[in-house]
């Protein structure tokens, strides 16, 4: 009798191990598809982006306004790739990618990347599906922060600015946290109301409206 509980124990560990994700039984590191990438013009094309984030499975806005905010530039998903405004380097971009794996993706104990992002209450949870582990995001505000400073300069948006200087080429500039924002036309210490035309990082330009 005690051999047979003996083999039924070993068969239904046998069958459980079994059961287990392919990613926890096969000891391989987690690796993502090499970063393409290349310059057209004054833009830099991550060619690969949609094939990175679902290799992550993670939402692909997710990831790209964490890159926006890391790399201090614009840019938007263009079918399966991302469209960066300006010269982004393939170190600069594989040393954020690397940020966001082990941030939003790497399970700190099992080291896997069986994992989902799950909001309990205002806190963002990473939690693992391979050993049971949950962790939250500290990271999290930084993503809240890029999309509420997107959503505050969006093209078409209103703004009433206090004209803090004058640049070089007699443009107004006004200052929110690290924003500078152009209005041609305005001059210092006016109370300017202007629309914003376009972002590049942390540049802000806008038109003056006329009352």
């Amino acid at each position: 009798m005690a051999e047979e509980e003996t083999y039924d124990y070993e068969k239904m560990l046998k069958r459980a191990k079994e059961a287990l994700p392919r990613s926890i039984t096969d000891g391989e590191r987690f690796q993502l598809p090499e970063v393409e990438f290349l310059s057209e013009g004054k833009n830099t094309v991550f060619r690969n982006y949609l094939d990175i984030v679902e290799k992550m499975d993670r939402e692909p806005k997710h990831l790209l306004l964490f890159l926006l905010r890391e790399l201090g530039t614009a840019g938007d998903i263009d079918g399966r790739r991302v469209i960066f405004k300006g010269n982004v380097s393939q170190r600069q971009l594989e040393d954020k990618m690397k940020i966001y794996l082990d941030t939003y993706v790497i399970c700190q104990e099992c080291k896997r990347p069986d994992t989902k992002l799950l909001k309990e209450g205002r806190t963002l949870m990473l939690s693992c599906q391979a050993c049971g582990a949950q962790r939250s995001v500290k990271s999290k505000k930084a993503i809240v922060s890029a999309q509420s400073k997107e959503d505050a300069f969006q093209v078409g948006k209103v703004l009433t600015l206090l004209i803090t200087d004058v640049g070089s080429q007699g443009d107004g500039i006004a200052k929110k946290n690290e924003f500078i924002i152009y209005v041609p036309g305005a001059t210092k210490g006016e109370h300017a109301k202007a629309q914003v035309i376009k972002m590049i990082g942390t540049k802000v330009f806008c038109k003056k409206m006329v009352d």
